[in-house]
């Protein structure tokens, strides 16, 4: 299958959804909108996220991976969903779990559905692209600088792993 960019392609890519612009958007935890073109040219790890997961611990090594190459360019946007039903109840009690509990400061969504039909356009077009669907919380997608999949990861891949530290750190300039 040819790889589109995510970026320049996802109204071809996903035709039958409609967007206010051509762009990819989030709702942002913290209000207004997350928007992926502000991170083009930079390599982005989403992970889609839950506060009451046997995974959760990964916020702090998701917030050291951001700490570490941020200065570099990296994203890592953690997109919070109750589709595996171990999310908080609210948007609002999210961000303050994350807060208080991992003093979290990388850009992260309002709680966002990542499978089935009502999964957010960006995962979407990642199954249509890899297949790849989230099947637990803390699945890990790396997007490229120029906005096509370069790899996924299940949930029991760590955020530090050499796995994906290495893809990253190839994406960074020195």
């Amino acid at each position: 299958m040819e790889r589109r960019s995510f970026l320049a392609g996802l109204c071809m890519v996903v035709p039958s959804l409609s967007f206010a612009a051509p762009r990819l958007q989030f709702s942002s935890i913290d209000g207004g909108q997350i928007d992926f073109d502000a991170w083009q040219g930079r390599p982005v790890l989403v992970v889609n996220t839950a506060s009451r997961c046997a995974f959760t611990k990964q916020y702090d090594a998701l917030q050291a991976l951001y700490d570490r190459y941020r200065a570099r360019g990296l994203v890592v946007l953690a997109v919070p969903s109750q589709d595996f039903r171990q999310e908080l109840g609210d948007n609002a009690a999210v961000k303050e779990f994350c807060e208080l509990n991992f003093n979290l400061d990388m850009p992260m969504t309002e709680i966002t559905s990542v499978k089935g039909p009502q999964a957010h356009p960006f995962y979407a077009w990642v199954r249509q692209e890899t297949g790849f669907v989230p099947e637990w919380n803390f699945n890990k997608v790396l997007i490229d600088p120029d906005g096509a999949v370069a790899a996924t990861w299940r949930s029991r891949v760590r955020p530090l792993s050499g796995e994906i530290t290495k893809k990253i750190e190839a994406m960074l300039p020195a």
